[in-house]
């Protein structure tokens, strides 16, 4: 892997987990968006429409499609925010609490499955340059720097 780049092996992993996640789901007419959604509603209290997005790094056009899917299958409904009269809230309902369930239970095989391969020590590195690599991009130290030591 010495001559491939960084965004090569961070893209090319992504793709395989993404297909190993969409090939689970797809058993249970599912997708892996709809599952990550699942798992980023609160599922006692529900969340705020404009909170989900940028909780799961999204835009709204591309939420706005789940979550029409998922409202059409039974597993949220929309109900007035009665803190903000504009403002919608995201419950989950039975069905999406199973299914969101059924979704942790998958992330949490993945994460003991690669806990048992990967030691302690180098899960804290991954995590430590992954942060490091969110931070750069986040706050645009990659191309829209104003440190020129690094152009």
């Amino acid at each position: 892997m010495k001559d491939k780049t960084i965004d090569y092996i961070l893209r090319t992993t992504w793709l395989t987990v993404q297909k190993m996640y969409n090939e689970e789901a797809a058993k249970f007419e599912s997708t892996m968006a709809t599952g990550f959604t699942l798992l980023s509603i609160d599922p006692e209290k529900g969340t705020p429409s404009t909170a989900l997005g940028p909780k799961m790094g999204m835009e709204a056009t591309s939420l706005s499609r789940i979550l029409k899917t998922m409202e059409t299958r039974g597993l949220i409904e929309r109900h007035p925010n009665p803190e903000d009269g504009r403002g919608v809230i995201i419950t989950l309902t039975e069905f999406g609490r199973e299914k969101r369930a059924y979704s942790k239970e998958k992330v949490l095989t993945f994460n003991e499955a690669i806990k048992s391969q990967v030691s302690g020590e180098k899960l804290k590195h991954f995590y430590e340059v992954s942060e490091i690599i969110n931070d750069m991009v986040s706050n645009k130290k990659i191309y829209n720097q104003t440190d020129s030591s690094l152009t």
